[in-house]
This record gives C-alpha cells, sequence and structure tokens, in this order.
C-alpha cells in the first residue's frame, strides 16, 4: 500500500495512554492522517469504526507482537477530530516497548509531546479551553469533590455558560448598532437602548454571582488549608501525626522542635485539604526560632481554618488574633479537664480525632452548597473580573450614548472569549498542555 502523504496535516503521533509499568492492559493511541496505513500494515485492515475487533500485531518483518484489541475512530468524529486508533495489548514492558518501536518506525509516526492529543482536540474544536483545564484538573483530581468539579469543567459547563452570556450581549450590541444605524427606519421602534442596558444588566448580575463562587472552587481545585498552631509543646506534631496515621512530624520533648512549617495532604469526606504544623508560638531571641514563629503566624493569616492547639495542663496562647479558629485541648489523656467550646483530643490513645475531624469538614463545608463552582482557576477570575468592570460601565445610569455602550459591551465579549480561550490565549494553552501527560 502507498505511504499517505500529509498534504500539511498535522504529523502522526503515537504514546502510551495507560500509566507505565507492568499492568494487565496497556493502551497505545495513535492519532493523525497515517492511521489508517497503520491499521492497514500492522493489524491485516481498517477495523469497523467504534467497533473492538482482536487483530494479530506485526512488525514490517511479519513478525507478531501481541494479540490485541483494535478500535478504530475515523475523522472527524474521535477525540482528536483526526483519524485515531487504540490498541489494547498486554500490559508487559516488553510488548509496550516493541509495539511503540514498531509505531515510531514507520513512515510519518512520531512520539507524541506531553499534552499533543488534547492540544489537537482544543484546535478541531472539540474541547474549549475551559473543558481542556477541566480535563487536566480531572487527571489531577484526588477527592470526590476534586473529580465532581473537574468533571462538570471537562463536559464544558463553563464554556456552555459562557457562550450564554457572550450571546445574550451581542443581542444588546444588534440593538445598539440598530439604534445607530436605523434609528431613523420605521420598522425600528422602542428604547433599544435601554433593552440593551437591561440585557446587560442581567448579565452583570450572572458575572457577580459566578465571580462569588471564585475562592470555593480554587480551594476545591488546589485543596482547602488548615494550620495546627499553637505554643510549644502543645501536642501539635503528634497530633498532625495521629490524622496522617503515619510519622511525617518529628515528635520531641524538647520545646521548639519544629522549626519550619510541614505539610500533609488529606481527603476529607471528598475535601483535599493541606495540614500544616507549624513552630510553636512564643517569644525567642533565637533567630531561626523567630523566623519559624512568624511563619506561623503568616500562614495562620492566610488559612482557610486554624486549629488552635494548647495542652490540657497549660494555659492558652495570647498569640493568634484569627477569629477562623477550631479551640482544641490537647493530651485529654491526662487528669486535666478541657475548657468550654474547645474539642479534646488525644493523639496517644486517639480519643476525639474522629470529633476533631467531623468539626473541620463541617467549618470547612461552610458556605453555599449545591453545583460546584464555575470558576476555578486565577485565569478565571481575572477575564471575568474584567467582563464585570466593562459591564458595570455600559449599564450605568444616565449613559445615552449608544456608541460608548456598545464599545463597553465590546470589551465584555471580548473579556469571555478570551475565558473560554477564543482569542489571546496562546500563552496560556503552552504552559497549560506542558504539565499534561504524554498520551493524554
Amino acid at each position: 500500500m502507498a505511504i499517505p502523504v500529509d498534504n500539511g496535516l498535522h504529523a502522526t503521533i503515537v504514546a502510551l495512554s495507560s500509566a507505565p509499568g507492568r499492568a494487565g492492559v496497556a493502551l497505545i493511541r495513535v492519532s493523525g492522517p497515517h492511521v489508517r496505513f497503520v491499521l492497514e500494515t500492522m493489524a491485516g485492515g481498517v477495523p469497523v469504526p467504534r467497533q473492538a475487533t482482536l487483530r494479530r500485531l506485526s512488525d514490517a518483518a511479519g513478525e507478531t507482537i501481541d494479540r490485541a484489541l483494535i478500535l478504530y475512530f475515523p475523522t472527524p468524529h474521535s477525540f482528536t477530530g483526526e483519524d485515531v486508533a487504540e490498541f489494547h495489548v498486554h500490559g508487559a514492558r516488553a510488548v509496550v516497548a516493541r509495539l511503540l518501536e514498531a509505531l515510531t518506525g514507520s513512515p510519518g509516526l512520531r512520539l507524541a509531546e506531553p499534552g499533543e492529543f488534547t492540544r489537537r482536540a482544543f484546535e478541531a474544536g472539540k474541547l474549549d479551553l475551559a473543558a481542556v483545564e477541566g480535563l487536566a484538573d480531572l487527571i489531577d483530581s484526588e477527592t470526590e469533590w476534586q473529580r465532581r468539579q473537574a468533571l462538570r469543567q471537562m463536559e464544558g459547563a463553563l464554556g456552555q455558560v459562557t457562550e450564554g452570556w457572550r450571546g445574550r450581549l451581542i443581542e444588546a450590541m444588534a440593538l445598539l448598532a440598530a439604534e445607530l444605524d436605523f434609528s431613523d427606519e420605521g420598522d425600528v421602534d422602542g428604547p433599544l437602548v435601554e433593552r440593551a442596558r437591561a440585557i446587560a444588566l442581567e448579565v452583570l448580575a450572572e458575572l457577580r454571582q459566578a465571580l462569588g463562587s471564585f475562592a470555593r472552587g480554587e480551594r476545591i481545585r488546589d485543596g482547602f488549608v488548615v494550620v495546627l498552631a499553637g505554643p510549644p509543646n502543645a501536642g501539635k506534631s503528634s497530633l498532625l501525626n495521629a490524622l496522617a496515621r503515619r510519622d511525617v512530624a518529628i515528635v520531641s520533648p524538647i520545646a521548639g522542635t519544629t522549626r519550619d512549617a510541614i505539610e500533609v495532604r488529606l481527603d476529607l469526606d471528598g475535601m483535599p485539604v493541606t495540614l500544616i504544623d507549624t513552630a510553636g508560638l512564643r517569644e525567642s531571641e533565637d533567630m531561626i526560632e523567630a523566623e519559624g514563629v512568624r511563619r506561623a503566624l503568616a500562614l495562620a493569616a492566610r488559612a482557610d481554618l486554624v486549629l488552635r492547639i494548647r495542652s490540657v495542663d497549660a494555659a492558652q496562647d495570647p498569640f493568634l488574633g484569627t477569629d477562623n479558629t477550631l479551640a482544641v485541648a490537647s493530651k485529654s489523656d491526662l487528669p486535666v479537664p478541657s475548657l468550654p467550646g474547645e474539642i479534646a483530643v488525644s493523639a496517644e490513645t486517639g480519643a476525639g480525632l474522629a470529633e476533631l475531624l467531623s468539626a473541620i469538614t463541617t467549618r470547612l463545608a461552610d458556605g453555599p452548597q449545591g453545583e460546584p463552582a464555575l470558576l476555578t482557576r486565577q485565569r478565571h477570575r481575572v477575564a471575568v473580573a474584567e467582563a464585570i468592570e466593562a459591564l458595570a460601565r455600559a449599564a450605568r445610569p444616565g449613559l445615552l450614548e449608544a456608541e460608548l455602550m456598545a464599545e463597553d459591551l465590546r470589551q465584555a465579549v471580548v473579556a469571555l472569549e478570551r475565558l473560554i480561550g477564543r482569542i489571546g490565549v496562546e500563552d496560556v494553552l503552552d504552559q497549560l498542555f506542558a504539565g499534561f501527560c504524554i498520551g493524554k
């Protein structure tokens, strides 16, 4: 069979799309104009589209590589919009290595770059930028809340809502164009400027509501931060180890053992949480310890929640001024009662740990419930804030000049188009796809 000519199309790319290493099954994906040539020369022909077919795979010399399930997705009905083939082979390292060697040895095929399959899907219009970001977050998701939020983004929730906002603003711009160009025509009637302003106000209110969910969306994506703070020997490190169920921090009866922050990632009822153990809070002449205290206070000021810890046999510390705290009395196995409002815990016996975890989850879960947030990245926040600023100008009372209002609406539309990746996002794309795994 003749080797196909690219005719300016993308090169054909190939990659292992399942995790590397020994496994029961491995998935190797091929995308591009040479896919049919590969199937005909290595798998004995092109199978029925989207139907798993068992085939013998052989190299150029006719030697069998493996027996595999083959799937073929013809253009444009594929993930990338190109011809795509998937080879489900036995997951032995030797099988995977031999098949990749045979594929990349074929004319016109090369190994894919990180995220190149998804980039082609974006360029083919299969995914908008927000959906691509959702896919990246889904791959990286560690907890149930992260999975739900990322899946909603990947399925195009933000893109669909943004297209709705954009469409209504374009409608408002059309009304203003009619006011400017055809106000003397008999078939144009009504207060067009006011109708355009009403649309702008409606979209403005929805954008502000979406922006209000950003902090929560960002926290679910990146993780809530919970800081353990208190005086030296309050039991912070022991509590961190008990909550993490492993020895993370050094525990010592010597005051000031912890000098720097120690982080542990946890999954609390589907919420991603980073616990941070900090230096004991006290006045110190030691420059290193004093710096540790300064950092501890800075972390506490930025945290979503602070566990204000004291040993049941010690006085409360005067350092923390934040109200976003849970009072925790550690070493509750000692024969000393805790104070009212404190959660008594013992890292030694495990008493009170379940109650503390439940209290942390409840405090972090406070706020709007229901659907996951639409805005999850700083880029989203900036674009929506720019659109809000433009719409606030367009909708301000007393603005009757249709030209000025139309320009403000245009700027809002541009910001929304940047949000979903229609314009001005090349630098974002390069950074985003560089973080993808090869084969996705």
